[in-house]
């Protein structure tokens, strides 16, 4: 228990040392930036390749059939996530070290606890949805029949978005790299604001559906 606390008291300093010289421990290197480009580019593309597919049925007629283009866009899109971790992990290993993090048995737990964490939200979201209902297959006329309220969204509203983004912090904290903090940030904003696009037009979508019923 002395141990425990010892450790409490030591990584508070070294927490507040960071706070304060933050800035020292991110190197805006190129790689760095385009890290963060691929973070910004894959929820841009998925939501403008979706809506393009809504209007016209560009991918539906291409792949001739709309879970066939429904398909071909959640293998680009899940392509497109595996680059990004791994531009994001090379990015990260060229950072600047925080030591105490990676000498803290504390966040180095907390790392692990949230990585497996978010891969639970990420792989059970996707095994409550499916393909299409992960991959935006409303987009493509493919909807569901009820909303689903199980585990995970029972817990948490987006656990897609979400546990994505306590795998890139758990990444960081793993690896000890400020920058990857800073980095989770902007994933967290980005999926904000991919949400404000994405809520009100699926939204919009099921509210059509219902309403087609009932005429």
């Amino acid at each position: 228990m002395a141990s425990l606390i010892d450790d409490l008291s030591l990584l508070k300093t070294d927490l507040v040392y960071l706070v304060q010289n933050f800035e020292s421990y991110l190197d805006p290197t190129l790689q760095l930036k385009y890290a963060i480009a691929t973070i910004a580019f894959n929820p841009i593309f998925w939501n403008i390749v979706a809506r393009l597919e809504y209007n016209t049925h560009f991918l539906t007629k291409l792949a001739g059939g709309a879970r066939r283009g429904c398909y071909l866009l959640a293998f680009t899109i899940f392509g497109l996530g595996i680059y990004r971790d791994h531009v994001y992990h090379q990015a990260l290993l060229a950072q600047p070290t925080y030591q105490p993090l990676l000498d803290s048995s504390i966040i180095q737990a907390l790392a692990v606890l949230l990585f497996g964490f978010g891969n639970v939200l990420v792989l059970t979201s996707m095994y409550a949805l499916g393909v299409t209902g992960t991959y935006l297959g409303d987009y493509f006329g493919i909807l569901m029949d009820d909303r689903v309220t199980g585990f995970p969204f029972n817990v948490n509203d987006n656990p897609m978005y979400n546990g994505s983004t306590l795998c890139f912090l758990g990444t960081a904290l793993w690896y000890g790299k400020p920058a990857g903090i800073a980095v989770t940030g902007f994933v967290y904003v980005m999926y904000k604001i991919a949400l404000l696009f994405e809520e009100p037009f699926t939204a919009k979508i099921y509210a059509q559906r219902d309403q087609k019923k009932t005429n």
